[in-house]
C-alpha cells in the first residue's frame, strides 16, 4: 500500500501524463511551412505530382488536407498570395478529383482552364458591371451673346490700264520690300582663299 501511495505522489512515474509540446518560436515555423504547402496547391502540375506518387492514397495525408481547410478563414486568408490554391484545396476534399488528377490529360485541362481564367476573368467581369450614369453638369451661367460681325468693305476694282501696263512690261514687283536691286549684290568671298592670303602675308612680314 505504501508503495502505491508513493507512486501516486511521485509526478515522475511513467504512468503520469507528459507535458504538452510547445513550439519554441510560438508556431511561426509551422505557420510558414503550412502556408507554403497550401500555396503550392495552386499549381495543377504539383497536384499531379502528388497523385502520381500516391500521396492521395495515404489516409493521414487526406486528413492533413482536411485540416488545412482552416486557411479559408478570413484571418488566415489574408496571407495567401495565390487564391487559386484555396479552390484546389476545396476540390482535393473530393476523392474523384484526387483520382482524376493522376492522369496527365486532366492535369493539362486544369492548367489550361486556369490560364483562361487569368486571361479573361477581368474583361468578362467588366462587361457585366453596369456603367454608372454620368453626373449632371451644374447649371452654368448664360454665355453672353456673340458680337455682331463687322461689315465687309468692298475692294475697289483695279483699273484696266494697270493690267495692260503689267502685261506689257512683264516685270512683276518683288514681294520683298527690302530686296536689293539686281547687279548690286556683293561678290562671294572664298574663305579658303582669304585664309591662304593671310598666311602669305605673314610669311612675307
Amino acid at each position: 500500500m505504501a508503495s502505491f501511495k508513493e507512486a501516486e505522489n511521485n509526478p515522475e512515474t511513467p504512468s503520469s501524463p507528459k507535458k504538452i509540446y510547445k513550439d519554441p518560436d510560438d508556431g511561426r515555423q509551422r505557420f510558414l511551412l503550412e502556408l507554403e504547402f497550401v500555396q503550392c496547391l495552386a499549381n495543377p502540375t504539383y497536384i499531379h505530382y502528388l497523385a502520381q506518387n500516391r500521396y492521395f492514397e495515404d489516409e493521414a495525408f487526406i486528413g492533413y488536407l482536411k485540416y488545412l481547410l482552416y486557411w479559408q478563414r478570413p484571418e488566415y486568408m489574408k496571407f495567401i498570395m495565390y487564391p487559386h490554391c484555396l479552390y484546389f484545396l476545396e476540390l482535393l476534399q473530393n476523392a474523384n478529383f484526387r483520382n482524376a488528377m493522376a492522369h496527365p490529360g486532366n492535369k493539362e485541362l486544369a492548367h489550361r482552364q486556369q490560364f483562361f481564367f487569368w486571361k479573361n476573368y477581368r474583361n468578362n467581369r467588366l462587361k457585366h458591371i453596369l456603367p454608372r450614369p454620368l453626373p449632371e453638369p451644374a447649371a452654368a451661367p448664360a454665355a453672353p451673346a456673340p458680337p455682331p460681325p463687322l461689315p465687309v468693305q468692298p475692294v475697289p476694282p483695279v483699273p484696266a490700264a494697270t493690267h495692260g501696263m503689267l502685261a506689257a512690261s512683264g516685270a512683276v514687283p518683288s514681294p520683298m520690300p527690302y530686296g536689293m536691286p539686281p547687279g548690286s549684290a556683293f561678290g562671294k568671298s572664298d574663305i579658303r582663299s582669304s585664309g591662304s592670303e593671310r598666311r602669305k602675308r605673314k610669311k612675307e612680314v
